[in-house]
């Protein structure tokens, strides 16, 4: 007998009853739609780009230093062109791409774009983290003005706000011009080399390539080194127009209202990165607490092919944000459920029960018992499906036309003909 398929590890299948709770549908729903009503509020348009591209767009757009590439995280493939394709690890180089392709660069700057959608990475599987997960993400392209990044700031916290969270934390950084970063690199070559025998692997290329990774190196031995090491911040490397940058940002925040706390500790070691970097956490999702981060890639667009275009935008991981609403007891809207439950009795009223309901699901939500039961069975079933009214329809029904209606909470129940039905559920 052949053993039963399951989803491949680190994928997961959503759906309204699953198990676990990060994965209920109506949670992911109430997440995405929360978003969309917050960034259409803001005035952003939805975008929906393809979840793969050509691999050289997904490459440039994480870095080919990046673990995302040197680790071979990303999944790969070939298509019947010989044309080389990855599933996207992230949505900021597509959003770019698209902003490039479709001549966006004459609409009114800023172009603020949203979407949301499946990310694939193939990296080791641990709580929040996936294969397959799902991430909300924002743009704003177009304009190199530190009100974008304050915004930007805003709207993440605005989202995670109205989701109902409230345990939360905005923590900013700033990486910088390139000309900073280069002369953070060569002050952290200084400082890592006398342990370059003990870093690890990837660290050690790094400590030629980007130092700064090193920073946020996963290693647990790199780890030690670093905070066992008076590692000057990064903010004290910045010059004077990236640090004027910063200080409006900071004083944007402040008018808005916005708390946040000063990390010097976050980088972004990918070269279009400038200037503004930040993170959202919850302390009550594990060691890993951040729900999402953002910053500006005034470089991206050249990489991509196309003219200079600064941009800076947020990612959300709908996971990670599922699993703090359930940490801190946030109650989401449950799904409707239905007003009628028509319940066939014979095969014959199978057709009959199906016309009824396609007439009155215009006014009210009615589901269908496909398979004819006894009425003690297809009462269960409309108590399983916490409907408010159960309506019989079989033989003694069809020979006086006529549906027999039972109120599940009373218990009430009377013989109605189908234009009293009708003006039953007609309503506002």
């Amino acid at each position: 007998m052949t053993a039963m398929l399951k989803a491949v590890s680190g994928t997961n299948d959503i759906f309204a009853q699953a198990r676990e709770y990060p994965f209920r549908e109506p949670v992911f729903r109430y997440i995405t739609q929360t978003a969309e009503e917050v960034l259409r509020g803001a005035g952003a348009q939805m975008i929906h780009t393809p979840i793969f591209e050509y691999l050289e767009v997904l490459q440039k757009g994480v870095g080919l230093t990046s673990d995302i590439v040197v680790k071979k995280e990303m999944y790969v493939l070939e298509d019947r062109g010989g044309r080389v394709l990855g599933l996207r690890p992230e949505p900021t180089a597509s959003m770019v791409r698209a902003y490039n392709q479709h001549g966006m660069k004459v609409w009114p700057q800023p172009v603020r774009l949203f979407t949301w959608g499946p990310i694939f990475r193939g990296e080791r599987q641990q709580k929040g983290r996936y294969k397959q997960f799902h991430q909300v993400d924002y743009e704003a392209l177009g304009l190199s003005d530190p009100l974008l990044d304050a915004e930007a700031i805003a709207l993440m916290l605005r989202i995670y706000k109205t989701l109902g969270l409230k345990d939360l934390e905005v923590r900013l950084g700033s990486v910088g011009d390139p000309e900073d970063r280069d002369r953070f690199n060569q002050y952290l070559r200084g400082l890592f080399r006398p342990y370059a025998e003990v870093l690890s692997e990837e660290s050690r290329v790094r400590l030629e390539t980007n130092p700064m990774r090193i920073l946020d190196s996963k290693s647990e031995t790199d780890q030690q080194i670093v905070a066992g090491l008076p590692v000057r911040p990064m903010l004290e490397f910045l010059g004077d127009e990236s640090r004027a940058f910063h200080q409006k940002v900071c004083h944007y925040l402040t008018q808005l209202g916005v708390p946040y706390a000063i990390d010097a500790s976050i980088v972004r070691g990918l070269d279009y990165y400038v200037r503004t970097a930040w993170e959202v956490h919850h302390a009550k999702i594990g060691a890993k607490s951040a729900l999402g981060g953002g910053g500006r890639y005034d470089g991206l667009s050249e990489m991509l092919g196309g003219p200079r275009v600064p941009g800076v935008g947020f990612g959300i991981g709908i996971e990670r944000v599922a699993i703090a609403l359930e940490e801190e007891g946030v109650e989401i809207p449950a799904d409707p459920s239905p007003i009628l439950y028509l319940a066939p009795l014979d095969e014959a009223a199978k057709i009959e029960a199906l016309a009824l309901a396609e007439q009155l699901r215009p006014k009210i939500y009615v589901e269908l018992g496909y398979t004819p039961k006894s009425p003690r069975k297809a009462l269960e079933d409309a108590l399983k499906k916490g409907a408010r009214y159960v309506g019989f329809l079989g033989e003694g029904e069809r020979v006086k036309g006529i549906v027999t209606l039972k109120h599940l909470e009373s218990g009430e129940q009377k013989e109605l003909e189908p234009l009293q039905l009708h003006s039953l559920f007609e309503g506002p």
